[in-house]
């Protein structure tokens, strides 16, 4: 039984992880930080949680990380940084910050707008996404969990890049995302009055930080720099991220390779060609459903990618991570079924 600590224990993903923790058989969780809700209860801060046994709300400081085999870092950018800096160094950590995401410290600065505090951290840091960095992540210290906008694009296009089916240079993808993806505080525009009845296009002209990993990831597998153009949007709805991402490619062949390259994976779904998927339809759960539908022009294909924010595109993958660090079953506790309706 592994000793877990959760940091950023009162948001939504630190709530997302021990909703997912509480259903392993070998992981228990002894130390939640949360420094602006500490000596408060979860059920307090999370009363969905109020059945389960856990520690109270305590400050970063005052966790004794001896007596922890795995420790979840789920704090806001640059936070993440100066904390892992102060961890032990010998102590295995999933960031899910966008803290350790990119490998350029220019990068990170150009599109996060602060130079990087922990480079030795970041140097050692592995990249998060599971189906592509297993074998990596299985030797890391350090994963820097993916944003969730960027897993769910390359979830669709990264094994097209590869094998060259796709035109590099026209590449659309037009990605709705749920409101949870902005996380807890509260914000004027998240208001339900604000939000609600309506949906809206931001960081339009390619000013979304995840960028960043698009660039740095589809770059890495085709040998040559790639820049997709992409545009999200914020919908009136909990969780789900549905990206549709429109190429110049034979949808046949794409199909192919898509079901050949995830014939194995446990969590991605490639539905039958034609097939298109929702978010309803993958809520609450780890697993990512692919589609691929011919375009009515010919030479032209649209991939639709959906997954959960707050699980596969962030806690669960996090948590498919550390199974791996601890070299425990990458599907332990989280085989659970879609929430529907």
């Amino acid at each position: 039984m592994y000793n877990i600590a959760i940091l950023g224990a009162s948001g939504y993903t630190g709530a997302e992880l021990i909703r997912l923790i509480s259903g392993h058989s070998s992981m228990q969780i002894k130390a939640l930080g949360g420094n602006s809700k500490a000596g408060q209860s979860m059920a307090e801060v999370f009363p969905h949680l109020r059945h389960l046994d856990l520690p109270a709300l305590v400050t970063i400081d005052d966790i004794d990380f001896s007596q922890i085999d795995l420790c979840f870092c789920a704090l806001p950018h640059k936070t993440s940084q100066e904390v892992i800096a102060k961890l032990p160094a010998d102590l295995k950590i999933v960031d899910l910050s966008a803290d350790f995401r990119l490998r350029d410290p220019e990068a990170y600065k150009k599109w996060y707008g602060n130079d990087h505090a922990a480079l030795d951290q970041q140097k050692e840091a592995v990249y998060g996404l599971t189906e592509f960095y297993r074998e990596e992540i299985k030797a890391a210290r350090l994963v820097a969990g993916t944003g969730c906008n960027a897993a769910t694009g390359q979830f669709a296009l990264r094994p097209l890049i590869a094998a060259g089916l796709i035109d590099l240079d026209d590449i659309i993808m037009d990605l709705k995302c749920a409101v949870s993806g902005a996380g807890r505080s509260l914000k004027e525009n998240l208001l339900h009055a604000e939000l609600s009845e309506g949906y809206h296009a931001y960081a339009i002209g390619g000013t979304h930080r995840h960028l960043g990993e698009f660039d740095q990831e589809f770059s890495a597998v085709a040998g040559r720099p790639v820049k997709v153009q992409f545009t999200p949007h914020l919908v009136p709805a909990n969780r789900g991220i549905l990206a549709t991402c429109y190429v110049k490619g034979d949808a046949l062949a794409i199909h192919g390779e898509l079901e050949k390259v995830y014939a194995d994976e446990p969590f991605i779904e490639v539905l039958p060609l034609g097939e298109a998927p929702s978010t309803r339809h993958i809520r609450g759960s780890n697993f990512c459903h692919v589609g691929v539908v011919q375009d009515r022009i010919d030479g032209r294909a649209i991939v639709v990618a959906a997954l959960d924010n707050l699980t596969k595109g962030s806690s669960g993958q996090a948590l498919q991570n550390a199974n791996l660090m601890l070299d425990i079953a990458e599907t332990e506790g989280l085989m659970m079924a879609p929430l529907f309706p």
